[in-house]
């Protein structure tokens, strides 16, 4: 999923990399305030026992010495205790010798930790402006088209890159593209999260029935979606009815209700060729009379070229008064997709979408554009071909597919 777009990121992420490498100096910790701290050298007073103790058996040694005699030998070194003898200098007591002890300790030069902190602390700060990421970003938005995503959007990230990087001195440590990886993230997490909202949170506390109208082309997967959804809020404890508002196409009333038998759901149909409105019209009152919550309404497949189609959805629209319009198309469609989302949503317009196949999605385009293009929210993704395979879109995990989390 998203290999291609993958890839293209990671190639922009190497290449300011590269950049920030070339441009990034070292900076080195501050040693001075680690050298005049005392916290790191040893106090004397740890040592006071360990300093009279020493002092002791210096003057037990001397005392055997003076009960054995004069050595034969070869002059032994004097200690500082006969040295004092000799030159009438008085022993110092205990207090003397903590202070002496103490005096030592202070003037033990604290210079292992600072030398370390040098050795070990790795910092440096780079300074990017505009010249430096002139030919990266262009990069960037060249590969964001090749990945279907819409001009505007791919400028919209660019863009985003550009003023978290430009103008201002960055620190970083090992990782270099820690910093790329950062910007690109936030930049695509805010295009994705345009007007987002909690289907659930929406649904739950709205008055019932909730009628949802479901709108797209033809083969993009509506009706599938439409029972994936069934059963999503079905597992959540609500009853649902469906409306077989494609009259249009031959075969579209028993595929939906191939699906309401599969799941146990009531579905309300005319015959072949029948006014749509009224189709629903009949399971919104339906809806109403058995106290079911939902009503998930099939439409015909029309292209936003087609006038006359789009005439007839306003329609439906207009007599049924739903709650949300949810616009479906193939994430592997790309521009195509953002395209006719952006033109439904001129006509009706439409509350949110469902995208298909994003398994199947090389590029990503699509997920990153509508959102942004139409100003409403992606509501779900279709993994796969189950009735749970509906998963509730979420920027994080978006983005985070995109690097690999």
């Amino acid at each position: 999923m998203f290999n291609k777009l993958k890839e293209k990121l990671g190639n922009f992420k190497k290449a300011l990399s590269k950049t920030i490498d070339e441009k990034a100096v070292a900076v080195e910790p501050d040693v001075e305030a680690l050298e005049s701290g005392e916290e790191f050298a040893p106090e004397a007073e740890e040592f006071p026992e360990e300093a009279v103790e020493a002092e002791e058996r210096e003057k037990a040694l001397e005392e055997a010495q003076e009960e054995k005699g004069p050595e034969t030998g070869p002059k032994a070194p004097s200690s500082p205790t006969a040295a004092r003898a000799r030159t009438g200098e008085k022993r110092p007591g205990k207090e003397e010798i903590l202070a002496e002890k103490k005096s030592f300790f202070k003037k033990v030069p604290k210079v292992g930790l600072a030398q370390k902190a040098k050795a070990l602390v790795f910092s440096r700060e780079v300074y990017l402006d505009d010249k430096d990421l002139e030919e990266p970003l262009w990069e960037l938005e060249m590969a964001l088209l090749e990945s279907d995503l819409a001009l505007s959007v791919s400028e919209a990230i660019a863009e985003s890159v550009k003023n978290q990087l430009a103008g201002t001195t960055k620190h970083i440590g090992k990782d270099t593209g820690a910093i790329v990886e950062e910007a690109l993230k936030k930049a695509i997490l805010d295009v994705v999260s345009a007007n987002t909202f909690d289907f659930d949170d929406y649904v739950k506390n709205k008055q019932k029935p909730v009628h949802i109208v479901f709108v797209g082309i033809n083969g993009t997967g509506k009706t599938t979606s439409i029972a994936k959804l069934t059963k999503r809020l079905l597992n959540s404890g609500y009853s649902v009815v469906l409306a077989a508002g494609d009259t249009f196409r031959a075969g579209a009333i028993d595929q939906l209700g191939i699906h309401a038998d599969r799941l146990g759901v009531k579905m309300i149909k005319h015959q072949a060729g029948a006014d749509p409105a009224a189709v629903i019209y009949d399971a919104v009152q339906y809806a109403k009379a058995h106290r079911i919550d939902f009503v998930l309404s099939d439409t015909a497949g029309r292209m936003h070229t087609n006038l006359n189609l789009m005439a007839q959805m306003e329609k439906i629209c207009r007599v049924s008064s739903p709650d949300l319009i949810i616009f479906v198309d193939e994430a592997v469609a790309g521009n195509d997709a953002v395209e006719r989302a952006a033109q439904f949503n001129e006509a009706v317009p439409i509350d949110g979408s469902i995208l298909t196949k994003i398994d199947a999605d090389a590029k990503g385009g699509a997920a990153i554009s509508i959102a942004f293009i139409t100003g409403k929210p992606i509501l779900f993704f279709g993994i796969g071909q189950g009735y749970e395979d509906l998963k509730k879109f979420d920027p994080e995990w978006f983005v985070g597919q995109l690097f690999n989390q």
